[in-house]
């Protein structure tokens, strides 16, 4: 069987990504079951190797499919947009925002034109991003316009636990305001198509409780009464296999279990601690709802070990291996 070619973005240079792609390629798993192929500057990426100290070779290339996917062989699809004398670790730089973005455009060029079967990114930063006169917040919005996909789904997954997000990125008493049953029932028909277009068919989804055991039936909260519960009667009624509220001290480790296929986080942090404190180095988030595949790590550039050589590639591994997983769904 052919290994699928997987586009990984070196992300901000001036962060720890180009080090966790170059660690990643040189890695003996990662090359077993992937064609790995960095999208950035050739001089940032050389310095990564220098740093890192890896047995790695440049092979530049136009197309991916004229990659040499050997031991010692790191291939690059160049995009030299790096000025090295006013390169700097660690820094805030237009520069290198403009050319994270660069890299992301291209990957996502490539998949979409099915010349690669996903794409694994590296971080950016947000403020570098803004610098470099780029009008997106992150990965997540940059990938749906440029899909042309209105609002794509956030899925993180650890050792085989699946958590989904009804919100993300506003203030706790926003999300509280947030948990409505028509926004309920709109996720979880989302996240199900999601799942099935990943080649999960199998399994329940939890939906996560909101209020300290679920509200004891209203009495320290009633959202579960009058918004969870209507909206997973109205969906087992229409034929998804989904239950809830359950209490969200023990639905992420009911799930991890196997009781369920995936849970649905109802807000941000309640998800992020229970991935995150299961295996902070092994969380990918997966992007979903959208005519391509992504993954990404989910740490930032940590700019204070950029250029140290001492960033843990394990995450970057294991998205690689994820994309892999799931990438014969999309690419045929």
């Amino acid at each position: 069987m052919t290994k699928p070619i997987i586009a990984v973005p070196i992300g901000d240079p001036a962060g720890i990504g180009p080090e966790i792609a170059a660690k990643a390629f040189a890695d003996s798993q990662t090359q077993s079951a992937a064609r790995c192929l960095a999208i950035g500057d050739t001089a940032v990426m050389e310095q990564a190797i220098r740093i890192t100290g890896l047995p790695l070779h440049i092979h530049t290339v136009q197309n991916p499919q004229d990659g040499r996917y050997e031991q010692g062989i790191l291939n690059l699809f160049p995009i030299d947009n790096i000025d090295m004398s006013k390169f700097a670790f660690g820094k805030v730089s237009g520069m290198c925002g403009k050319a994270a973005f660069e890299y992301i455009e291209k990957s996502i060029e490539l998949a979409m034109q099915k010349k690669v079967a996903a794409v694994a990114t590296t971080p950016i930063n947000k403020e570098a991003l803004k610098a470099g006169g780029v009008n997106f917040i992150g990965h997540t919005e940059i990938f749906g316009d440029l899909t042309g996909t209105k609002d794509p789904l956030t899925m993180f997954e650890v050792r085989g636990l699946r958590i989904f997000f009804l919100t993300r990125h506003v203030s706790l008493r926003c999300a509280c305001d947030m948990v409505k049953k028509e926004r309920i029932k709109d996720y979880v028909k989302r996240c199900y198509a999601m799942l099935n277009s990943l080649g999960v068919t199998e399994g329940t989804m939890a939906v996560a409780g909101l209020n300290p055991h679920s509200g004891e039936h209203g009495l320290f909260g009633n959202e579960e009464v009058t918004e969870v519960e209507p909206a997973v009667n109205e969906l087992t009624a229409e034929g998804y296999k989904v239950c809830g509220p359950i209490g969200a001290d023990s639905v992420f480790h009911l799930a991890l279990q196997g009781k369920f296929n995936s849970v649905l986080s109802l807000y941000h942090d309640q998800g992020h601690i229970a991935a995150k404190t299961l295996d902070f180095e092994r969380t990918v988030s997966v992007t979903g709802g959208m005519p391509i595949l992504r993954t990404s790590v989910d740490h930032g550039t940590a700019f204070d070990i950029a250029g140290t050589g001492k960033a843990s590639e394990i995450s970057m591994i294991e998205a690689i291996r994820i994309a892999t997983a799931y990438s014969p769904h999309f690419y045929v």
